[in-house]
């Protein structure tokens, strides 16, 4: 998706633009199932990063998350920690287990 692109380059680069990240959450919010992980894990990471809070982006997020989990990547899964703790959200631990529990099935084969 465009819009995790977006987002993720404004933060990266750390260019502070509050109403491109409220339009992005806005819009992102309504399609939010159709990102893939990583468009996941980067729109989060991004918000975090810039300090631009939409607690009702991190939750749609992490609801989309939660049923896609299986199939995140450790590097996705790691984002989304991170910017969930970033924020002070308890769902970081959610994905903490998640990543461990993955750290344990890698290890095994």
């Amino acid at each position: 998706q465009n819009l995790a692109i977006t987002v993720w380059a404004y933060a990266k680069v750390g260019h502070e633009n509050n109403d491109l990240f409220e339009a992005v959450s806005e819009a992102a919010i309504k399609i939010i199932e159709e990102f893939d992980t990583k468009e996941l894990a980067d729109t989060v990471w991004a918000y975090a990063k810039a300090g631009h809070e939409s607690n009702d982006l991190f939750e749609a997020v992490s609801e989309t998350a939660i049923s896609k989990i299986d199939l995140f990547n450790m590097q996705d899964i790691d984002n989304l920690i991170w910017a969930y703790r970033k924020v002070g959200d308890e769902k970081a631990e959610l994905f903490v287990a998640q990543r461990e529990a993955m750290s344990i099935t890698n290890s095994n084969t």
